[in-house]
């Protein structure tokens, strides 16, 4: 039986509503439309229950036919959600004191589904990591308490079950996945001793010889940690607020990568400069990492930190994986223009290239075929709202906000991995009655006065670098890139050009030469120069890219350039 289309939730100040998904992106027809604000909304793991809260209670409901499972009176409730099993609703509400309760009320509870039953109330005061984590079969749910992790088993919350005692914890990463269950511990560094991660197997927590991995390094205020989703290794990204060199104000950042085999690595990144996001593949094989000064580079790394695709420089600064795993989309939003590019990572090849501008929100459909982008306040409060894509570019579906109301969130109900199959990839733009769009191709400002001459190299404002793959093809496989070719034969024509100069006879005494020669000779390298540019030019016309109305006149011209060129070559 093939699956079901996921829905798509969306809240804002004009209430919480369910659509079909696409591309009809209709109201669900069951699920009664709350007009009241909503504060917060969550999809069990298995796409069955749906919950949110308005300020005025908590309710879930069945995504099947819209039955109220369970409603609680709980108006100060901020966020929400469920186990992985959807058997434990988790509800948080700012921490507060009173005069009835000086020591404040405990303001993270555990509720049974369906009956409402409180299973346990406890103390969460900060908002950060305000949901406990548990293991996928919810044998094990793991919180940090006062700088030490506490652990619970069977979702029996009468007794810690286990306790990792280590000096100042600050952060913690349960693995996904059944048992055995492994976590990942960042103790920040004091006085002098550098912050380290190690890599623990429930319930071993404790001995010399315990941790699976560990990783030390001394240039961290914080750090990001990632498992893949096979719980075999796990990317740490170690961030500083200050940069002492004063490269960067964003502070100075490292990837560490740390297998449960106990091997351990730093990520060698080609370029300087900011790493903007890291993203593992859903095969749990491969990772992308986006970094550098802007123009930003993206490259796909395996498990042994070897770059498998360099995909040149661009201006991006996020990478999304397809659930499946065959699409990587890297976009450019916040700062930038909103620009994506999706690439299909079994070939390398690129699919598209649509532009969201403004988006401040990017997520893919559980199908794999669609992804919605959004314009949410109150990163930005106009022209708020959503844009249904199919990853061809073309636009499915759009809305935006009514004048006076703003969106807050959207988000795909969840899906099992391995619920929707993986398709073949289409190349073409799918049919759309809102049609594509396309990014139009930047180009640097030129001074009003320079604008009727032709464009020449020098008006470039960063070196661009083209796709390359870096795999090491073996003896008779597939071998360097069109890219790395191209390079490659630049070198090497570079090369004999300075070893011919090098052994070339000098002469000793050579007439003067006349200021006509001096003249033609500047005259036919300006020309050179301009067929240069005119087979740059071609070469992007046949690779499909659309070029500007004063692009196509100077490909027009080459005759004539090709002409004159000659003229002067007779002359000498």
């Amino acid at each position: 039986m093939a699956p079901t289309t996921p829905l798509l939730a969306v809240r804002g100040s004009d209430g919480t509503t369910l659509l079909c998904g696409p591309p009809s992106c209709e109201l669900h027809p069951t699920f009664q439309r709350d007009s009241r604000p909503g504060r917060s909304f969550t999809f069990s793991r298995d796409g069955n229950l749906f919950g949110w809260c308005n300020g005025h209670s908590v309710s879930v409901v069945k995504i099947k036919d819209g039955s109220l499972v369970s409603s609680l009176d709980l108006p100060k409730t901020a966020l929400l959600d469920f186990s992985p099993l959807g058997g434990v609703l988790v509800t948080w509400q700012p921490y507060s004191k009173s005069q009835d309760s000086p020591q404040g009320e405990a303001n993270l509870q555990l509720w049974e589904v369906p009956s409402g039953r409180l299973i346990k109330a406890l103390y969460q005061k900060k908002m950060e990591s305000w949901c406990p984590s548990w293991s996928d079969d919810e044998k094990i749910c793991v919180r940090s308490v006062n700088n030490e992790l506490h652990f619970y088993e069977n979702n029996d919350f009468s007794s810690i079950a286990n306790k990792l005692h280590m000096q100042k914890v600050s952060d913690f990463a349960l693995s996904p996945g059944d048992q055995p269950s492994k976590v990942a511990v960042y103790v920040p560094g004091s006085k002098g001793a550098p912050s380290f991660v190690r890599l623990y197997q429930y319930p071993a927590l404790g001995g010399p010889n315990a941790a699976l991995a560990n990783k030390s390094f001394f240039k961290a205020d914080r750090v990001s940690m990632q498992w893949n989703r096979k719980a075999s290794a796990l990317l740490v990204t170690t961030s500083t607020e200050v940069d002492k060199t004063g490269a960067s104000y964003y502070g100075e950042q490292t990837l560490h990568y740390l297998a449960v085999n106990g091997e351990t690595a730093v990520v060698q990144l080609s370029k300087n400069g900011p790493i903007y996001d890291v993203a593992w593949s859903p095969s749990s094989t491969e990772f992308c990492v986006v970094y550098g000064f802007m123009p930003a580079k993206a490259t796909i790394f395996n498990l042994k930190c070897d770059p498998l695709f360099d995909f040149g420089t661009g201006s991006r600064n996020a990478a999304y994986y397809s659930p499946q795993g065959h699409i990587l989309v890297l976009a450019g939003f916040g700062n930038l223009q909103g620009q994506m590019e999706v690439w299909d990572v079994k070939k390398y090849k690129q699919v598209s290239k649509p532009q969201a501008s403004d988006a401040t929100h990017f997520s893919w459909c559980p199908d794999g075929e669609h992804i919605v982008t959004a314009t949410c306040s109150p990163r930005l409060r106009v022209g708020n709202g959503y844009k249904i894509w199919h990853y061809t570019g073309s636009v499915l579906h759009q809305w935006n906000t009514s004048s006076g109301f703003e969106l807050w969130e959207v988000r795909w109900q969840s899906f099992p991995n391995g619920t929707f199959p993986e398709l073949p990839i289409k190349y073409q733009a799918v049919p759309s009655e809102l049609g594509t769009t396309q990014a139009p191709p930047t180009q640097a400002y030129r001074p009003p006065a320079l604008r009727h001459l032709p464009a020449t190299a020098s008006s470039k404002l960063h070196e661009e670098e083209a796709p390359q793959d870096l795999r090491a093809g073996p003896p008779g496989g597939k071998g360097p890139s069109k890219a790395a070719l191209k390079n490659q034969k630049k070198r090497e024509a570079r090369k004999a050009a300075n070893q011919d100069a090098k052994t070339a006879p000098v002469i000793c005494s050579q007439p003067k030469a006349s200021s006509d020669d001096s003249e033609n000779d500047k005259k036919m390298k300006n020309l050179k120069k301009k067929l240069k540019a005119i087979e740059e030019l071609k070469e992007q016309q046949e690779s499909g890219k659309v070029l500007q109305k004063n692009q196509l006149e100077k490909i027009q011209k080459e005759e004539q350039l090709l002409k004159e060129l000659q003229e002067l070559q007779v002359s000498q």
